[in-house]
């Protein structure tokens, strides 16, 4: 199945956000006011700092936690509120009946895996990003996701977030025009590594820099920006070009410190990603460049670049910042959206599917058509060469 046709087939839209309005008390889980009991396989920065964001969300309850690392469970479990239960087999954790729904967030290269026996235990689940490594480990899991009853959800939180929600619609009116290009970036500086309390857990703790459990830079960061990409063109890239290096970290790292990548869409949009380790300029930033204008988006605020030449019409209310024009200094006109935290606001859409037996926007084909866009990206950077989009599912 080449591109076009696992697009279509497998439904891939970019759709409006909705606000569902669960009716407490009348849930799927068939209890009254019963709590949606939450395990949480893999309490390492990620896991263990969901848990307290789960236990401010109303209806959810950390039931469970699991890792291999016992100071890592510990301290998931402390996070948790010290009243969910602990364990070092994530299959123990599958037996538990308090636990309806698992988030996953385990190294890269177990996602499939777990994720594929949760939801053979009945589990809803909620599966970090990037969904899985390896087009096997991606296609096993399109299909056992695609014949459970159980709601799946990926761990991509912008695809949650009411402002990128809100720049989304207003791309698709046409406040840009057309969409010529995408420039992203996701910079740091700092060598990416976890204190290690015992070289005995190098590989388990760091699993980042290591190519057999990590897809590097691409999987952990720029796989955000792809998906939203992705989103925006209700599409998926025909080629990939890109190249990276261990350049920086001399420290017995596998996968690259810095990453340049050129994704190429059927309408001749390119896209590029920069991710470097060893300069944080401009931190994270997507830019839409159209024919009319630009958006810029952060982490948590948007702007509005018109091109020379742009007019309101009269009586106009922007649509962007409000009734006036206001820039911001050294920014352009500000976009202004309510919206939460996105990994909460994620959460909560979880939540939400799970009560209403609705599929999360961010759902198994979003999540698969960007894991296919990264493992693209990997390929033609390690082997050096163009990548085709040649999926079969």
């Amino acid at each position: 199945m080449k591109r076009r046709e696992f697009v279509a087939k497998s439904g891939l839209a970019a759709t409006a956000i909705t606000a569902a309005s669960p009716v407490w008390g009348a849930n799927i889980l068939g209890k009254k006011e019963k709590n949606i009991g939450i395990g949480i396989i893999g309490t390492g920065d990620r896991g263990a700092g969901l848990a307290p964001i789960i236990q401010d969300i109303q209806g959810l309850e950390v039931t469970a936690c699991c890792d291999i690392l016992p100071f890592r469970l510990e301290n998931g479990l402390t996070k948790a509120g010290g009243k969910s239960k602990g364990y070092s087999d994530y299959r123990e954790l599958l037996d538990n009946k308090n636990v309806d729904a698992v988030l996953v967030a385990v190294p890269f290269n177990e996602h499939s895996k777990i994720a594929i026996d949760s939801l053979d235990a009945g589990k809803h689940v909620y599966c970090e990003k990037t969904l899985a490594k390896g087009y096997e480990g991606i296609r096993n899991l399109i299909h056992k996701a695609n014949s459970s009853k159980a709601i799946f959800q990926t761990g991509h939180q912008y695809h949650s977030s009411r402002l990128y929600t809100h720049v989304v619609d207003l791309i698709k009116q046409g406040k840009i025009g057309k969409v010529i290009a995408f420039d992203c970036q996701w910079n740091r500086n700092g060598d990416w590594r976890r204190p290690v309390p015992d070289p005995k857990w190098e590989r388990a703790i760091n699993w980042r820099m290591y190519r057999e459990y990590s897809g590097g830079l691409v999987a952990e960061l720029c796989s955000h920006q792809i998906d939203f990409v992705n989103w925006v063109l209700e599409d998926t890239p025909k080629q990939v070009m890109g190249v990276g290096g261990i350049d920086y970290w001399k420290d017995g790292r596998e996968t690259y410190d810095n990453i340049q990548l050129i994704y190429s869409y059927p309408s001749g949009v390119k896209a590029t990603f920069t991710c470097l380790t060893g300069n944080a300029m401009g931190d994270y930033q997507i830019k839409v460049m159209g024919d009319k204008g630009s958006i810029v988006l952060g982490y948590t605020k948007a702007w509005f670049y018109p091109e020379k030449g742009y007019k309101r019409e009269l009586g106009e209310v922007d649509g962007v910042s409000g009734a006036t024009v206001n820039w911001e200094e050294g920014k352009g006109i500000p976009i202004k959206a309510e919206h939460l935290d996105p990994s909460k606001q994620a959460l909560i859409d979880f939540r939400d599917s799970i009560l209403n037996d609705k599929k999360p926007i961010s759902d198994i084909t979003t999540g698969a058509n960007t894991s296919v866009c990264v493992q693209m990206g990997l390929d033609a950077m390690y082997d050096q060469k163009i990548v085709h989009w040649d999926f079969k599912s």
